[in-house]
């Protein structure tokens, strides 16, 4: 039976393995999520192979395998009625799952990526079940780049309850995620250093994840999904376009799937969702709860018609949302949001800073919701000390030594290990 509107959430939070003392990466996912199996409660789907599980159940959370075998993935294990409390839930996953690397020398790591990690030489592959998707990928787009290597994402599910028609479900919630989507990234930049240095980018995980399609670029398209607001128009417009671009590289049609679209949210009509995936990942559960909740408080006003009005949204095109998202790549909570746009959310006056939106954003929306003291601590240490890219940055100083950032990254490691914001007081 389909949920209707904002009725339940689905989420994603993804973790690098590293080593406790080097914190280079570790690709041990595979022996971790074995090790998983023995612990009080675990459960085994009937396809999952037993002695290489892909996923493995614990009680509301699932542990699973991304296509690096560095990488780890907690996510509901069935749609959740609600945000509060969820961010206790996932802790208690990072907990046992350190408690299980502990042993092997390894540890969970946070950040959209890894600050110094050559994916050239490091980049290891899945290698059991599923590894015929990860294979063609990899045949097609070459993975050993960042871009697949190399990132770390939340991603926030949505659940609607019809499609057919523009005034749906689908096409409510579709109209407002996409024109929210390029200042979403603005609460959540969290990767301004790649390959061991400053990029002059808050958002390095995003930027390379736009170009890791390059070689069929309909893959991802610009991001931000097209203004199409029935399944009927997305099918032909998005995924067909995929499919048929795919088609010469993959003749057997193993990445015909609706997860084979890069967009920064995608349609997974097959559940009757949409995903949201430009959010790089926390330094810890309470600061990426806060954010999820933040942005679905938001998107709520926004479908209800609180906040904007969907015709006007639905008009925005592409390229516009594309440019605002460039610039919140770049410059994350300080980017400046055009008028224009602003005014579209019910915010009049000047063009102003992406936080500054927010801010107003969260006092309109969220801050009324009872839910709200639960987030409060973890979004004002956003809103008022910057996003946890710019901490990053304050913390590493310009042109940091490689000591100084694995220092930092020490400490975030301690944040997600306490379930606590980073606060970057220096």
């Amino acid at each position: 039976m389909p949920i209707p509107l904002f009725q339940a959430y689905g989420v994603e939070l993804e973790y690098m393995i590293v080593d406790r003392e080097t914190l280079r990466i570790a690709p041990i996912a595979d022996d971790l999520l074995l090790a998983a199996t023995t612990l009080p409660g675990a459960e085994l789907d009937e396809e999952e192979d037993a002695t290489h599980p892909g996923s493995v159940g614990l009680g509301p959370v699932s542990w699973s395998n991304e296509l690096a075998l560095h990488v780890v993935e907690f996510k509901t294990g069935a749609p959740a009625s609600s945000l509060p409390g969820l961010a206790g839930v996932f802790h208690e996953s990072v907990r046992r799952a350190n408690d299980l690397l502990a042993p092997r020398g390894a540890a969970l790591l946070p950040g959209g990526m890894h600050p110094l990690m050559d994916p050239d030489s490091e980049m290891r592959l899945w290698p059991h079940g599923y590894s015929d998707v990860y294979s063609a990928f990899n045949r097609i787009f070459d993975c050993r780049g960042h871009g697949w290597a190399n990132l770390q994402s939340a991603h926030l599910n949505l659940p609607f309850a019809d499609d057919d028609a523009e005034e749906s479900e689908f096409g409510r919630l579709h109209a407002a995620i996409r024109f929210l989507l390029p200042i979403m990234p603005a609460l959540t930049a969290s990767s301004p250093i790649m390959d061991g240095r400053t990029t002059g980018l808050l958002d390095n995980r995003l930027e390379v994840y736009r170009h890791n399609a390059r070689k069929l670029p309909v893959i991802s398209g610009r991001v931000v999904p097209e203004p199409v607001f029935t399944r009927t128009e997305y099918e032909r417009v998005i995924l067909g376009a995929i499919y048929a671009g795919l088609s010469p590289h993959d003749p057997q049609g193993i990445l015909r799937h609706e997860w084979a679209n890069a967009r920064g949210a995608i349609a997974r009509f097959e559940r009757n969702t949409i995903e949201v995936r430009v959010l790089d990942v926390q330094e810890c559960p309470a600061s990426d709860l806060a954010i999820l909740a933040a942005i679905t408080a938001v998107l709520r006003a926004m479908v209800e018609g609180r906040l904007s009005d969907l015709e006007v949204i639905r008009r925005w095109q592409v390229e516009p949302l594309h440019a605002i998202l460039l610039s919140v790549i770049r410059d994350a909570d300080e980017a400046i949001v055009p008028e224009e746009y602003a005014s579209a959310l019910g915010i009049t006056g000047k063009a102003c800073r992406a936080k500054d939106v927010w801010q107003a954003l969260i006092e309109t929306t969220l801050a009324k919701e009872p839910g709200y003291p639960e987030f409060q601590s973890a979004l004002n240490v956003i809103l008022s000390r910057g996003c946890l890219a710019r901490r990053i940055m304050r913390a590493c100083g310009p042109g940091p030594s490689r000591d100084r950032v694995e220092s930092v990254y020490r400490d975030l490691a301690r944040c997600l290990a306490e379930n606590r914001p980073y606060e970057a007081c220096v």
